[in-house]
């Protein structure tokens, strides 16, 4: 063979070897879908209301409700045992939408109608000037509101399909914020002013028209289902599965805030479940709220089961939570001590579990302490958005994606707070803080302040503020520092108006 034919044949072969070795030129990279996110928020659901033990043993409740779905989530995920949210349900759910802390946003008690305060008569105290109307946006100003810019408004503008079913109750009657649409998502189910339902019952259209004709409680957007035997959590069920399919066919990544109504007052039976109740021998007033219970579990059931069945488990991030501790006219869900609108553990603390395979480790526990705040900058590092530069308020969460990836971080030093200068159903105005294990409760009235180890003693029984006044010093410095430097407003004397000072002016070294 001549040379140079051999020399041309070996240059073909280096190449083909190289081309072999190295593989095709790569192709673009896309970058990575962003996971949907569905937050599942149950009203007044307090931590024990469930078969899952939000503590190291089972309660004597835990025994008695049925959750399973529940039980799944937190095989799945990661059950956070030191949760927390507001008292009541509307400052919760703004502190969700904005990352802001109820001190800071002031929507310290719960909306319904303009420019009305639901507080009841004090002996002694006048309620401050809060904004009553609720959330808005900058671009939507109106008397007697906050202004931030909303979860929604920022997945929205990200490319997520932002779907809201359910309770809202993020604005009075007749303002912005009662329509979740001017929030930022693009579909609303069944959302408005209102913070209940007028029934859970479809043969009574979800009013209360039957009951007392008062028609500001019924569910709008749910006509279809109207005359019918469908509970209210079993259609907002559906209509949510029916977005997820929605999207799933646009390919689209989305996000559902599946608010439900439940368990909410009226107290209405979920016929699917209450039998097993009375068979096992509640008392007709607890099987009524054991049967709403499953009937919310039941719905989470078939959430999860439509991501499986669509294929979209392992790209979606579930968070489940409530908005508040259970109410006194609930079964005490002890260990802990209170109810909503207290400062107890029993009014603050709530159930909640996160599952977001690939980065939660299935069947663990996460002692961190995490507040509804947080759920706003959580979900935006979840879904890879740079935010802050972005909006329009300060916000005060703190995102626990890091205890998602490993559950024993999260800031063990953190102060979290509470405010409520408000007298309603009984409960008088009050603020609070946690720090580490000790939390520090100032009630407005007569300056009193309680100080707990709410680790050690999560029922507060045992009052440790004549012990530990150095701690009760630190405590109320901070916390009213922090209400200062967020604008907290307090009640004023009706004696003479003047403003109720904050804790650390009352409190006094021993």
């Amino acid at each position: 063979m001549p040379l140079r034919r051999t020399l041309a044949r070996l240059a073909v072969v280096a190449v083909v070897a190289a081309a072999a070795c190295s593989g095709p030129p790569p192709a673009p990279q896309r970058p990575a879908r962003p996971p949907n996110v569905v937050v599942f928020l149950v009203d007044d659901m307090g931590t024990q209301e469930t078969s899952v033990p939000f503590q190291t043993v089972a309660s004597e409740l835990n025994r008695v409700y049925r959750t399973p779905a529940m039980e799944r989530l937190a095989r799945e995920g990661t059950r956070f045992t030191q949760a927390y949210a507001s008292a009541v349900c509307s400052p919760s759910r703004i502190s969700l939408l904005t990352g802001m802390n109820v001190a800071r946003h002031g929507v310290t008690n719960w909306t319904l109608r303009q420019d009305r305060s639901p507080d009841q008569p004090h002996p002694t105290l006048q309620p401050p000037d809060w904004p009553r109307n609720g959330l808005t946006t900058p671009d939507r100003p109106i008397a007697g509101t906050v202004a931030a810019t909303p979860l929604p408004a920022l997945l929205r503008a990200a490319g997520y399909r932002t779907i809201h079913v359910g309770k809202a109750h993020f604005g009075a009657i007749g303002t912005p914020g009662a329509d979740p649409c001017t929030l930022g998502f693009d579909v609303n189910v069944a959302g408005h002013a209102a913070g209940g339902p007028g029934s859970y019952h479809g043969e009574h259209n979800y009013s209360a028209a039957w009951r007392n004709g008062d028609r500001i409680w019924d569910v709008p957007g749910l006509e279809r289902y109207h005359g019918t035997d469908v509970n209210l959590t079993e259609a907002l069920t559906r209509e949510a599965i029916a977005e997820l399919e929605r999207a799933h066919r646009d390919r689209t990544p989305f996000f559902l805030h599946l608010s439900h109504y439940a368990i909410h007052a009226p107290w209405e039976d979920d016929a699917r479940f209450r039998a097993a109740y009375d068979r096992a021998g509640l008392a007709p007033r607890q099987a009524t709220l054991a049967s709403m219970i499953e009937g919310m579990d039941r719905s989470l059931a078939d959430v999860l089961a439509a991501l499986d069945r669509l294929g979209l488990t392992d790209d979606t991030v579930v968070l489940f939570l409530s908005d508040n501790g259970s109410p006194a006219q609930c079964p005490p869900n002890l260990p802990l001590r209170g109810h909503k609108l207290s400062p107890y553990e029993g009014g603050v603390r709530v159930p909640m579990l996160a599952r977001w395979p690939g980065v939660t480790r299935a069947g663990t526990t996460s002692e961190a302490c995490v507040v509804v705040d947080d759920l706003f900058p959580t979900i935006l590092e979840c879904a890879g958005i740079d935010w802050r530069d972005r909006v329009a308020q300060t916000v005060d969460g703190v995102s626990f994606v890091p205890t998602l990836r490993d559950p024993g971080t999260g800031a063990a030093d953190r102060a979290l707070v509470w405010h409520y200068p408000h007298q309603y159903s009984g409960q008088a105005p009050w603020s609070a803080i946690r720090r580490g294990d000790h939390k520090l409760v100032h009630h407005h009235a007569d300056g009193r302040l309680e100080l707990f180890d709410v680790v050690t003693d999560p029922g507060e029984h045992h009052d440790l503020a004549a012990h530990q006044p150095t701690l009760v010093q630190q405590l109320a410095g901070e916390l009213g520092r922090l209400l200062r430097e967020r604008g907290a407003r307090m009640p004023t004397r009706q004696a003479d108006g003047s403003p109720v000072p904050f804790a650390d002016a009352v409190a006094t070294p021993r």
